[in-house]
């Protein structure tokens, strides 16, 4: 049995790569979770705006962790779906997918994730559910309202969360986290949006053209696995510009 297991979900590409590139962890089994097969890593293929996949998952946490002897066993979910929308003004289907994507799918594979982890926290491992977040979570950027929202829904569940394992006295480590502006594909593609009506676009073109205030992906999971696993009461760990936690 491997010594340490990690998930990361969306770890084909941006932060989600450079979070399974940068491990820290010898010899640690890493699951890729996303639509594609990673070339070197296990991979669990699912469609987050598909409800119907998200099993594939919850079937591989209880699997691994029901007999776990290991260190360590870490679920970061980073992947995300993203589409650049008015309320009211996209197609119903498209908000449907983001909807799945963004708010349920955090919750859900979260759930499944502490469910699982009970034995594993009884045989002394160290387990720990990182959930990627976002400054949208508090910052209004048009055209994201969806994405905003299901950010902000998913720190408040964090800080809920942490707050049960609390109250029962045991359980694994929850954190979100607001990794900065961070280079990455997603990044890239909102700057490539009209700035006609989403006119943060034009500013993340120009942030990405000058890396004023960038982070680069490697860097930003470096720091990421540095604050791993996360002490003291915060619920919200935060890097780039806004340093702090909340």
């Amino acid at each position: 049995m491997e010594e340490t297991v990690i998930w990361i979900s969306g770890a084909t590409q941006g932060i989600g790569e450079s979070l399974a590139r940068e491990c820290p962890y010898e010899g640690a089994k890493i699951i890729n979770i996303s639509r594609r097969q990673h070339p070197d890593f296990e991979s669990i293929v699912i469609d987050l705006t598909d409800p119907s996949t998200w099993s594939n998952v919850a079937d591989d946490f209880e699997r691994r962790l029901k007999d776990f002897k290991g260190k360590r066993a870490i679920f970061i979910h980073n992947a995300f779906w993203h589409r650049w929308s008015y309320a009211g003004e996209g197609d119903a289907d498209g908000q449907f997918r983001e909807v799945m994507a963004n708010v349920a799918s955090p919750l859900v594979l979260g759930e499944a994730f502490l469910r699982a982890s009970h034995a594993a926290v009884d045989a002394g491992a160290d387990v720990g559910l990182l959930q990627m977040s976002s400054g949208s979570a508090r910052l209004i950027y048009p055209g994201m309202a969806c994405y905003g929202a299901a950010k902000a829904a998913m720190e408040q569940w964090v800080r809920n969360v942490r707050a049960e394992i609390a109250r029962r006295g045991k359980g694994p480590w929850v954190i979100a986290v607001r990794p900065g502006f961070v280079d990455t594909p997603a990044a890239r593609d909102m700057a490539g949006v009209s700035p006609v009506d989403m006119p943060w676009a034009q500013a993340t073109a120009e942030s990405l053209s000058t890396g004023e205030g960038v982070l680069e992906a490697d860097e930003c999971a470096r720091q990421i696995w540095a604050a791993l696993p996360p002490t003291g009461d915060r619920s919200v760990l935060w890097f780039g510009e806004a340093v702090g936690a909340e």
